[in-house]
């Protein structure tokens, strides 16, 4: 079984950094094309950035208009693991942060179409 587990939350201030990563185990990870998404309480799940299956030369990446600009994925396929940057951070990006994977759809950012999740980490900005 596919499983992802992600780290790297935490409390940070407005204007500060953090990077996430997700490790993803039990299948073959240049298979997966990968995302992540984030969820606020009383919101729903939104797509932050994705990112192909190629990382060379460059993995081809899409963003959610929100983060352009200031958050940075990546992937190391030799690590089996993701990466989110996250820099000049907001208020607004505190949220639950969840990694995501699926062979099928390329750049998605919507949930219903990744078929593999971790169980999140926390992001609050205060």
């Amino acid at each position: 079984d596919v499983q992802l587990v992600e780290s790297g939350g935490g409390l940070v201030r407005p204007g500060g950094s953090l990077r996430l990563s997700c490790v993803l185990s039990g299948d073959i990870f240049t298979d997966h094309y990968l995302a992540w998404f984030r969820q606020a309480p009383g919101k729903e799940r939104e797509g932050v950035a994705a990112i192909d299956r190629d990382v060379d030369p460059d993995g081809t990446t899409r963003y959610a208009d929100s983060v352009k600009g200031r958050f940075t994925i990546s992937r190391d396929n030799a690590k089996n693991t993701l990466y989110l940057q996250m820099n000049s951070l907001k208020l607004e990006d505190t949220a639950m942060y969840y990694c995501a994977a699926d062979r099928r759809y390329y750049l998605r950012l919507q949930s219903r179409e990744y078929a593999f999740w971790g169980q999140g980490t926390q992001v609050t900005v205060s």
